[in-house]
Parts: C-alpha cells; structure tokens; sequence
C-alpha cells in the first residue's frame, strides 16, 4: 500500500512539475509573440511615416519646379521690358 501511495505522489508531483514548465514555457511564448507583434507595428508605422514624408519631399520638389519656372518667365518678362 505504501508503495502505491509513493508512486502516486511521485506520478503527481512530475504531472505538477511538467504542468509548470509547461506554463513557464506559453508564458515565455506570450512574451515573444507580443515582442514579434509590437515590431511589426513598430515597422508598419515607420513605413507610413516614410511614405508621407517622400510624398511631401515630391510636392516640395514640384513646387519649387514651378516658382522657378515662374521666375525664370519673370526675368525674361524684365529683359523684355528693359529691352524696349
């Protein structure tokens, strides 16, 4: 009888142990998972923030296309009229 009773323990006592690595283990899992998620959201933002940043880079650049196009037609409006 005695023996049963310390096998069951014994049986009990690697059932709990194994159940606690094993809770140990998801918890770790857990952290991970959010860590890989949180980077992820991390780089989808920074990703945005770059997309708009080259978007207003190109109006910048566009804009000032067209006020040196609009100084350029200015000069040549002052040539002429000093020419005259």
């Amino acid at each position: 009888m005695k023996k049963i009773m310390l096998s069951t323990i014994a049986i009990m006592c690697l059932t709990g142990l194994s159940s606690l690595s094993f809770a140990e283990e998801m918890g770790k899992m857990k952290g991970e998972m959010m860590k890989s998620e949180m980077k992820e959201e991390k780089d989808k933002m920074k990703s945005e923030v770059k997309g708009k940043h080259d978007e207003m880079k190109a109006k910048h650049d566009a804009m000032k296309g067209d006020m040196k196009a609009h100084k350029d037609a200015m000069k040549g409006e002052m040539k002429g009229a000093m020419g005259k």
